[in-house]
């Protein structure tokens, strides 16, 4: 037979997917909770909505049932709807250039093909800020590019910290990476950054030469403060030679409840970076033309209108996120809850209610696959993201994310009431079964 290369050999699903993939194997009347993936399960923002009904009516550009591609740079209303939104958060937009993408991923890729060593190399890698997600470490495998890190821990407190500046400028100087990741509302961690934070960040890049690449999938989530934070709002002033360096990720799948659209941009303001990355995806012809007409309709929208759609969607998550992790630490003390910033997740490290041992990502194996929790006679399990795919570590080194575990927001409210009874209980039953295994071994080893 012919065989695989060795990228695909060595592939194992997304920890964001993985328990999704087992539990579909499962069978039986077991209801899964899922908050492995920000799936997110609201009603798109009106505008999406009316104008996806009107798909067949006349003034749609598909009413005869012909679709054609658009061209690479995606429908000029497309990225004006970018730029829109980008305004409504208080950002000057003159001298940006957007393109249209299939969702952030794709601009995620674009990046790493675009500012990172030629395929096979690991000259001028990605710089990532652990724990990171999961997609940039897996596009830069498939594109033959390398990453480097800088290590955030969670303390007792529920706070992911940054080390020092000068340690940050240690691994710059050291490893040469062709630019850094920063995501100020963060996913996997749920924490928002300072701007002074951003500020300093953005300096080094400067120092150093390197591209800031901002991930703002999750910009206007925010349950702290009363201000956005966006790298569209550092000025000259502030950071000098930012301009020109500066590149950000945007979709429709988080702030838009648009998921399925796979709708997203890169927004640059250096026009050479531009060009070259709308070249460059002239291989991919362009984005989903129906997709792109239906998050067309945000150019249209006032800004005072989109500043509501912020304000509702964060009374909407930032509830939610502070009760989950009030109960979480009522039902199991000893648990570690992140604190309840930004973005719609939160990280749970059960490193110290778990015996030695405890291993997250078989716990999620064991939820997928047969736990389960009776409420008000019914089977529940709940599907959730091992944390330890979200770092980079050395070969031998102990991995943070071993004993943690990533929850996503996306289930309806009543569903998400149920998850802290639920992963409490799952892991009590995973912890007496684990530890009847280990007695069972220790009689028979000594016989």
């Amino acid at each position: 037979m012919p065989t695989l290369s060795s990228h695909f050999e060595g592939r194992q699903p997304s920890a964001i997917r993985v328990a999704s993939i087992r539990f579909a194997e499962r069978g039986g009347d077991t209801e899964a909770i899922n908050v492995a993936i920000g799936n997110v399960s609201l009603p798109m923002h009106p505008a999406l909505i009316a104008r996806m009904n009107q798909l067949g009516e006349e003034k749609s550009p598909f009413a005869r049932g012909v679709v054609r591609y658009t061209p690479t740079l995606g429908l000029a209303e497309t990225n004006q709807a970018f730029l829109n939104i980008l305004a409504a958060s208080g950002c000057v937009t003159e001298g940006l250039y957007s393109q249209v993408t299939d969702g952030g991923s794709q601009a995620m890729e674009l990046v790493i093909a675009g500012i990172c060593g030629a395929a096979g190399s690991k000259d001028r890698p990605l710089l990532l800020i652990d724990p990171a997600y999961t997609n940039y470490t897996a596009f830069a495998s498939r594109l033959g590019r390398a990453t480097v890190t800088i290590a955030r821990r969670l303390d007792e407190s529920g706070r992911f910290a940054l080390p020092a500046i000068d340690e940050i400028e240690s691994v710059i100087k050291k490893e040469r990476p062709a630019g850094m990741v920063v995501i100020p509302y963060d996913n996997p961690t749920g924490q928002l950054y300072a701007r002074k934070t951003l500020l300093q960040l953005a300096r080094l890049c400067v120092k150093h030469d390197l591209w800031l690449i901002s991930d703002e999938a999750y910009r206007e989530l925010y349950y702290t403060g009363d201000e956005s934070l966006s790298v569209w709002q550092l000025s000259e002033s502030e950071v000098p030679g930012i301009s020109g360096r500066r590149i950000s990720i945007e979709t429709a799948s988080k702030v838009w409840n648009a998921c399925g659209l796979r709708i997203g941009a890169l927004i640059s303001d250096n026009e050479s970076f531009h060009r070259k990355a709308v070249a460059e995806n002239t291989a991919s012809l362009c984005s989903n033309h129906i997709g792109q007409w239906i998050f067309a309709a945000l150019a249209q929208v006032d800004h005072s209108d989109l500043r509501e759609w912020f304000q509702h969607q964060r009374e909407y998550y930032g509830g939610m996120l502070k009760d989950f992790a009030d109960e979480m630490k009522e039902r199991l003390p000893r648990a570690i809850v992140s604190s309840p910033d930004a973005a719609l997740y939160t990280v749970v490290d059960l490193r110290e209610a778990a015996a030695d041992g405890f291993d997250a990502m078989d716990f999620v194996l064991f939820c997928a696959e047969k736990g389960e929790v009776r409420i008000e006679g019914k089977s529940f399990t709940l599907l959730t993201a091992p944390m330890a795919g979200f770092y980079a570590v050395d070969a031998g080194a102990a991995n943070p994310g071993k004993t943690q575990l990533r929850i996503a927001y996306v289930e309806t409210p009543e569903r998400m009431r149920l998850v802290p009874r639920l992963l409490t209980e799952l892991f009590q039953l995973y912890e007496h079964e684990r530890s009847k295994t280990e007695v069972k071994g220790d009689v028979a080893a000594s016989r």
